[in-house]
């Protein structure tokens, strides 16, 4: 009997210790450099580190502050029109974020009272974004789903 508690036992933590990797991204940074760096390549080297180890990295960014402009389709209809830099970027971070929606399984959540605020249209986004009340309602409730929290400003 003390042999199967033990197994039982044993079981029991190591499906616990078997959990795969969660995190929630806060996302406010406007910067260029920094969103590819931290976002898109930090977040696809993290999911194959993961993949590697037999894991998968669960990921869900909440978008707000500067960073709505990365998950606009259509920025001629939008309020960084005159963005170049980001217009030429534009083709480029598309088919990473894709990538990572599609491949990792990445969800992307955006704050809604944020975008009315910048008045951007919600038929302007890429159509894997989701739409959230506000930022502070998706930060808590993820953190509370027990995802660790990741600032990138």
């Amino acid at each position: 009997m003390k042999k199967f508690l033990a197994f039982i036992l044993l079981f029991i933590g190591f499906s616990f210790g078997q959990d795969n990797p969660k995190a929630v991204i806060n996302l406010t940074t406007g910067d260029l450099n920094r969103f590819k760096m931290y976002l898109l390549s930090g977040v696809a080297n993290s999911a194959e580190y993961y993949k590697n180890n037999l894991k998968e990295l669960k990921v869900v960014v909440i978008i707000h502050g500067d960073a709505y402009k990365f998950f606009i389709k259509d920025l001629q209809n939008s309020p960084y029109k005159d963005d170049k830099t980001l217009i030429e970027a534009q083709k480029e971070l598309q088919a990473k974020l894709e990538y990572l929606h599609k491949n990792y399984g990445v969800r992307f959540q955006m704050c809604e009272q944020g975008m009315k605020g910048k008045k951007i249209d919600p038929k302007t986004l890429y159509p894997f974004v989701e739409l959230i009340p506000n930022a502070f309602i998706g930060l808590v409730n993820w953190q509370n789903e027990g995802y660790a929290y990741i600032p990138i400003h």
